[in-house]
Parts: structure tokens; C-alpha cells; sequence
């Protein structure tokens, strides 16, 4: 019998390893998976490598887990806002590595690595700082810059309700990049408000299909809720 459901946030975030790159899932706040990176943060894994969208926000989320000294590197698109000072003062001292990448290239990236593709021709950064050592080509008049798919050992995203095969739903903006991020992850984790029994998500509801999923865990709160 599959089931993909683990009983704690602890045995959900088992195995991740010191030097893992993980995608986390969320745009700011919306879809943030908070009590799996809280889980993360207990669980210690170091030096780690982390594609998201921004670079947290306030000291909670991927916040906390940039103040715990746990990120190596950070992949993202929007790193500075007026309340990201955590990932900011680590940055200017020198402690945590940025790859800047526009938000357009950076789903793009992790749609190629979860379709399998080798890489994309994108017209976005050319003739940028982005751009440098980056191979060029001009198709139809127009200027294109190679880039590689983005990858993962873990995606740790949220979704709102998922059954025992790995099946998920999402609430509204909370979809953003976990659906993405599900497909270009060695082992996807999700967060979920319930875990449903079988057959009870329409079909035609589910974003996420279980083949992308590895473990589920059920967060019952009125917060998982309410994202």
C-alpha cells in the first residue's frame, strides 16, 4: 500500500544532509512551507544551498533559517526588501554566497530541470551583468542568453490538503512555485493543512500529482489553514 504520509515534521525533514541544495517553496510568505524549514533548523543540516524566490522575510521562515547560519548560498530573484535585514547583513559580511536570478528565468530553470531538458535560450539578462561568461545566440533577430536547469536534492514546499499517494491541492496564491519546484527535486516534502482520504480530491483539482511527491506531513493549524 503506498502511503506517503510521515507522522512528525521531524521524520519529514530525515536524511537531509550537510551541502544539500533545497528548494523551498513560497512567494514572501504565501506558501511558505514555515514549519517544515522550523523542522529543518532543528534538525541542524549545515552549508546547504537554497532556491527560492526572495531572501526571506522578518526572522521567521527562511529567515530564521539564514540567522541559524545554516545557508551557504542563496538562489533567488528578490533578495532585498524592506524587511529582509537578515540576509542582507549576512551577505554584506561575507557569510552567505547570492546567484541573482531574474524571476522569469528562475521558473524557467526549474521547469527544465522537472521536464528534463538540457538547458534554455532566454532573452532575459542579455547584454547585463547577468549575462557575462554566458554563452549568447541570436534566433529570429533576437538575442538570447543559455541557461541551465536548476535542480535539487530536496523541495520543501506547501500545499493545502494532500492524500496518502502524495496527491496535492493548493490554496489560491499559495500555489506560486511549489507545483514547479515538485517536479526538480530528487525528494519533494510537503506540508499540508490534512491529509484526505483516497479519492476524496477531484481530479481535476490536483496540481501536484503524487509521482513528484515523497513524504507528506499533516500540520492542523489554524496558520497551515489560513495559507
Amino acid at each position: 500500500m503506498i502511503n506517503k504520509s510521515v507522522a512528525s515534521l521531524e521524520e519529514a525533514v530525515a536524511g537531509i544532509f550537510d551541502g544539500a541544495t533545497i528548494m523551498i517553496g513560497g512567494f514572501g510568505t504565501a506558501g511558505q512551507p514555515t514549519y517544515l524549514i522550523d523542522a529543518l533548523i532543528a534538525q541542524g543540516a549545515k552549508n546547504l544551498t537554497i532556491i527560492n524566490n526572495n531572501a526571506g522575510n522578518g526572522e521567521v521562515g527562511l529567515a530564521a533559517l539564514l540567522k541559524a547560519g545554516q545557508v551557504r548560498k542563496m538562489v533567488c530573484s528578490f533578495p532585498r526588501q524592506v524587511d529582509s535585514q537578515i540576509f542582507d547583513d549576512l551577505y554584506r559580511r561575507g557569510e552567505v554566497e547570492l546567484e541573482l536570478v531574474p524571476q522569469g528565468n528562475l521558473a524557467a530553470r526549474i521547469q527544465a530541470a522537472g521536464s528534463g531538458l538540457g538547458a534554455v535560450f532566454t532573452p532575459t539578462g542579455f547584454g547585463t551583468p547577468l549575462a557575462e561568461g554566458k554563452e549568447t545566440r541570436e534566433i529570429d533577430g533576437r538575442h538570447y542568453v543559455l541557461e541551465y536547469p536548476l535542480k535539487a536534492d530536496f523541495a520543501l514546499i506547501k500545499a493545502y490538503e494532500g492524500d496518502r499517494w502524495g496527491n496535492l491541492v493548493y490554496r489560491k496564491a499559495a500555489r506560486n512555485f511549489g507545483p514547479i519546484m515538485a517536479t526538480a527535486a530528487t525528494v519533494t516534502i510537503a506540508e499540508v493543512s490534512r491529509v484526505v482520504p483516497l479519492g476524496e480530491l477531484d481530479p481535476e483539482h490536483i496540481v501536484t500529482p503524487g509521482i513528484f511527491v515523497q513524504r507528506l506531513v499533516a500540520v492542523e493549524t489554524s496558520l497551515a489553514q489560513s495559507a
